[in-house]
């Protein structure tokens, strides 16, 4: 119930839906609507109606894809009717923006009529670069999508069918690798009859597997030929020749077994019966047919796969479509034809036999991965996908001659993609999956804020930490839940002043803060407060970190930190930074909350201190110490500690990438940069920023925030021993989980380092 309440709030608020139309354009004079729409917007019109193809040049066409369907068989619940389907159609047009950085209309159409439908969605092609058909019932999706194919010049593509199968296909290429066998020698028993296990068998055979090696089973048993029951022309091209009838007889020793049916449907004297070094899909979701775990108990010898997250080898479709659409509009390819399928499997199945860099490594928390029979898939979160399966599909586009534009530097190409959607993208997605790895002990001081108990629940949901809340009254906290409808399950509630650990607190607290004025009666006084306590449970090593601020103001948020816990070994400064997330790239701000006024020593410990934290981030800092000046064009004061702030550093550690004093433009505007400095180091636009005192870096991340359209993640602190981390009031639920896996992280980073 609770989960369910928070998966309806994630949809309601702050405003309904997941998707808005953004224009990328100014309109913010009488010029620039002039030129959006009457008179100018008749020039472009004009020319599209000479040449259509300028409506790629004018429009948004070409990055703009429809994810259409008429709900009949949403997800794994059915015919619940287009209206109701809208959220995953709009969760469709999240992953296509996230991972290809592709536009969408969803379009729910009320019709069941197949031919009705066709006529809609074939009227619409002016509109779109290309058409996602989405959750539409078996065998109509079949005769739709082949319809729609000889109908539009524009790809059409229905990803229940072909998402699943080309996915799937790469883990057989791997698999069959792994276990010395080719495709055409394997004998395969699909479990399941619809839109994906139909795909999936086309696929194989474009793969490798003989046609003739493939039995298909559904719900009335093998089908083969000659059999009436349940039928359609469809299942009819895999009906074979036999005397089997049911799964069981169907699955002697084969050597695959792909599942596209039901939670439950394989068990052990199923799988007993299959060859040595069985391959097992059970893609069933959102539970498959057998348990991972329970699958590899059975057959310690098999290579299984399932569509689950929290499992090795996941076969996710998200691997699939949102690069394989992305190298199609680049081509302008009036389809997506069997080459563009294969080359997206080929590219797939390659890049998991190559080595896996850190970064990858390090988004799943350092654990190992290595081509094998755990890892013979990508993980969703790999980014080199976009950069190997779009170029593939591309060219595959372009030799089998569907293509209108050809790509002649492949190099260059595969260089846009990458700052079209750079790593800098996968950060955060990056720091959460690396948190659910090893979760660690979190607490929060301030539990009884709305906005906190939300987060610690989605926490708790994500698997991202092991939550301790403190309180003055656990009524509260039970009255707090139970308004909101979640669940405390999973959450430690401490009441600190109640504490066993209160006495003990106080004198260990009351040891190192005697020399700064404090008595053992004022030391208990301080620690009722719930901050010190949680820095106390830190400190002490009971919790592995502590996040609030949400509730005060910062300077009150961080003293206690600063009271309890040293600094890290070589530090003298605390400072902070803010990633700040923009639609094109990421930056960091340094240091928008700690140092008011820093001297030239202290901006170059921040400096020094923020480009660890890149490197923590995987980014490879190029910083730009700001000012009002350009390397000395202005003779002042601030100027010129700016100017002595970069000579510490570079003094300190000669390979960093720094430049200053500097302007905020020049810094970030590589055409300027080049132009009028040429001389200098950063060799592009810098992603480190730091400013020459807190008010400017505080007002430039608030401004940026509410009328630039970036996104904080923070502040995160630097230069404590400890992985602390202070909110700024009034933070979101957002980025309460964001700073809180990111915590977490720096703690399994600390484990390391006292090992």
């Amino acid at each position: 119930m609770q989960y369910e309440s928070e998966a309806l709030n994630y949809h309601k608020f702050p405003k309904p839906g997941k998707i808005e139309v953004v224009p990328t354009k100014s309109c913010l004079s009488q010029a620039d609507l002039s030129l959006a729409y009457s008179p100018g917007v008749a020039f472009p019109c004009l020319n599209i109606q000479k040449n259509n193809e300028l409506s790629y040049d004018y429009t948004s066409k070409g990055n703009l894809v429809g994810v259409v369907t008429n709900g009949t068989a949403v997800l794994g619940l059915g015919n619940i009717g287009a209206l109701a389907g809208k959220p995953v159609m709009e969760g469709k047009g999240v992953l296509f923006k996230r991972f290809a950085n592709i536009d969408v209309f969803d379009i729910e159409i009320t019709t069941q009529n197949p031919d009705e439908f066709i006529n809609i969605v074939k009227n619409l092609e002016p509109t779109f670069g290309g058409i996602n058909l989405e959750d539409i019932k078996a065998p109509d999706c079949f005769y739709i999508e082949e319809e729609l194919k000889k109908q539009m010049s524009i790809p059409v593509f229905h990803d229940d069918q072909h998402g699943t199968a080309i996915i799937s296909s790469a883990a057989l290429i791997n698999a069959c690798l792994i276990t010395n066998r080719k495709p055409s020698d394997i004998r395969v028993v699909i479990n399941g009859a619809g839109a994906a296990a139909i795909a999936c068998a086309n696929m194989y055979i474009s793969v490798g597997v003989k046609r003739e090696n493939i039995i298909m089973v559904d719900t009335t048993g093998v089908i083969y030929k000659g059999r009436t029951k349940g039928m359609n022309p469809y299942k009819e091209a895999f009906a074979i020749d036999t005397t089997m009838r049911t799964l069981q007889e169907a699955v002697q020793g084969c050597n695959m077994l792909l599942g596209l049916s039901v939670k439950g449907a394989f068990n052990a004297e199923i799988l007993k019966q299959m060859s040595d070094k069985p391959i097992i899909f059970a893609l069933a979701n959102p539970n498959p047919e057998i348990d991972y775990f329970e699958a590899k108990a059975i057959r310690p010898d098999a290579i299984v796969a399932t569509g689950r997250s929290d499992f090795p080898n996941q076969v996710n479709n998200v691997l699939g479509f949102p690069f394989i659409f992305r190298g199609a509009l680049d081509v302008r390819a009036s389809k997506i034809n069997e080459e563009m399928k294969i080359a997206a499997a080929t590219a797939l199945a390659q890049l998991a036999q190559q080595d896996v860099p850190d970064s990858v490594i390090k988004a799943y928390a350092g654990r190992k991965i290595q081509f094998g029979p755990d890892y013979i898939i990508p993980l969703p979160f790999d980014s080199r996908v976009l950069l190997n399966v779009t170029p593939a599909v591309a060219e595959a586009a372009i030799k089998s001659g569907v293509a209108k534009i050809t790509i002649d530097d492949k190099d260059k190409y595969v260089e846009r993609l990458e700052i079209m959607l750079g790593p800098e993208r996968e950060i955060i997605h990056k720091m959460i999956v690396r948190a659910q790895q090893d979760p660690k002990r979190i607490v929060f001081p301030e539990g009884a804020n709305p906005v906190i108990l939300r987060a610690v629940h989605q926490i708790i949901n994500q698997k991202i930490a092991y939550p301790t809340i403190l309180c003055t009254d656990k009524e509260e906290i039970y009255s707090l839940a139970q308004e909101l409808n979640l669940s405390l399950d999973g959450i430690e509630i401490i009441e600190n002043q109640k504490s066993p650990l209160f006495e003990d607190f106080a004198q260990k607290l009351f040891h190192k803060r005697s020399r700064k004025g404090w008595t053992l009666s004022e030391t208990k006084r301080l620690l009722r407060s719930r901050y010190l306590f949680g820095a106390m449970m830190v400190s002490e090593g009971i919790v592995d970190g502590q996040v609030h601020g949400i509730d005060c103001y910062y300077p009150y948020a961080i003293r206690p930190v600063l009271q309890t816990i040293p600094r890290k070994k070589g530090a003298t400064k605390v400072a902070a930074m803010y990633l700040m997330i923009f639609k094109d790239r990421m930056l960091i701000f340094s240091d928008p909350t700690v140092n008011i006024n820093p001297t030239a020593e202290d901006l170059a410990e921040i400096a020094i201190q923020t480009a660890d934290m890149a490197t923590f981030f995987d980014i490879k800092p190029r910083i730009a110490m700001l000012s009002f000046s350009n390397f000395g064009s202005v003779a002042h004061p601030d100027a010129s500690r700016v100017q002595k702030a970069v000579d510490l550093v570079l003094e300190r550690c000669p390979n960093l990438i720094i430049e200053g004093e500097m302007q905020a433009d020049i810094a970030l505007v590589d055409e300027m940069l080049k132009k009028d400095f040429p001389f200098n180091r950063l060799g592009g636009p810098a992603n480190v920023l730091i400013f020459p005192e807190l008010s400017s870096c505080n007002i430039s991340y608030k401004l940026l925030e509410c009328l630039g359209g970036a996104k904080k993640v923070g502040p995160l602190l630097m230069g404590l021993s400890k992985p602390f981390n202070v909110l700024p009031r009034g933070s979101d639920m957002e980025n309460v989980v964001n700073v809180t896996a990111i915590t977490v992280v720096q703690a399994q980073e600390k484990s390391k380092e006292s090992l």
